[in-house]
This record gives C-alpha cells, sequence and structure tokens, in this order.
C-alpha cells in the first residue's frame, strides 16, 4: 500500500467527518465511549464548526493510501482554547488538532506516516515543538500511541464532563 499525503482544505471536511465517524463507530463497536461519545461527530454541531475553523486557521494534510484518503490532522500555532489554562511554553510552538483515520486503514501506518509529516513540516518551519492532547482515559492506548510516534508525556488535564487528557511533546 503506497501512502502519500497531500495538503487538505475546505472541500475536504466531510472527508474529515467521516474519518472522525469511522473512528467513533470503531470506538462503540469496542465499548469505548468515554473518547468521543456514540452519535457520529458529523452530527454535532459543535465538532462540525471546530474541524471546519481548524482547516481554515491551520494547515490540514490527508494521508491518502493507494489514492484514498485514509487519515488527517491539521497543524496550527497553539493548541486550542480549551487549554488555555495550561502555562504557556515559552517558544513557538505546531500543535497537532483532529488527528483521525479511517479504520478500514487501521494498522498500515497512516497516522504514524502524518505524525512523520508533522515533525518533518514544523522542524522545516525553523520550529523545534510539536504538541498534541489526547484522551488518557480507558486503557491508555491512545497516549501510548503517541509515545510510540516520538511523543512524550507532559501536562495532563480534566477536561468538560470530567474528560481525561493528556498534552504530549516531541522535539523536533
Amino acid at each position: 500500500m503506497e501512502i502519500t499525503i497531500r495538503e487538505g482544505g475546505p472541500e475536504d471536511v466531510p472527508v474529515i467527518l467521516g474519518m472522525l465517524d469511522s473512528c467513533v463507530q470503531w470506538l462503540v463497536a469496542q465499548g469505548r465511549t468515554g473518547q468521543w461519545g456514540a452519535k457520529p461527530l458529523s452530527q454535532s454541531s459543535g465538532t462540525v464548526e471546530s474541524v471546519t475553523r481548524y482547516v481554515d486557521e491551520g494547515d490540514t494534510y490527508i494521508a491518502e493510501a493507494d489514492g484514498v484518503p485514509a487519515a488527517t490532522l491539521t497543524l496550527t500555532d497553539a493548541p486550542g482554547a480549551y487549554l488555555s489554562h495550561l502555562p504557556p511554553v515559552g517558544e513557538p510552538e505546531r500543535y497537532i488538532h483532529w488527528l483521525a483515520s479511517d479504520r478500514r486503514f487501521k494498522g498500515h501506518g497512516v497516522g504514524s506516516a502524518l505524525l512523520a509529516h508533522a515533525a518533518e513540516t514544523t522542524r522545516r518551519a525553523g520550529i523545534s515543538l510539536l504538541r498534541v492532547d489526547c484522551y488518557a482515559g480507558d486503557d491508555g492506548k491512545l497516549v501510548r500511541y503517541y509515545e510510540s510516534n516520538g511523543f512524550a508525556r507532559t501536562e495532563t488535564y480534566v477536561g468538560t464532563d470530567d474528560w481525561p487528557g493528556q498534552v504530549l511533546a516531541r522535539r523536533v
């Protein structure tokens, strides 16, 4: 399977929402609704607005597997407003939002390819800090996934409705 990465844009918002819905469906099938709930995220006006805003404000990338959109992430210069309580990092950074993959491509390395691309893009921009936050509940697999891609745990936080979160950072 050949993985290529292209820039995304507003026309990709439906594709990105489809990937998020695929993730929710996969999580629900495992009885893991703590991360994103049980309903398709494309039905949440808040999620649609968030994805659209980040695509408009940041740099969105789509990983394609043999030409089929398989995973996505968006890079911006700061974390989301929901993390405004964290201390500032005191240096330029790039921040990953909405990393998701169509679960049909689970295990094919599309997410890791995007994370490597984000690290390289950050480094080429002359920025040495790449951060992300994620769900830290259940079995902690998502946090370990980021660690396996070169990130280290920094701050923990509790989001809305006691949602357990973890911020991770990677030097590039």
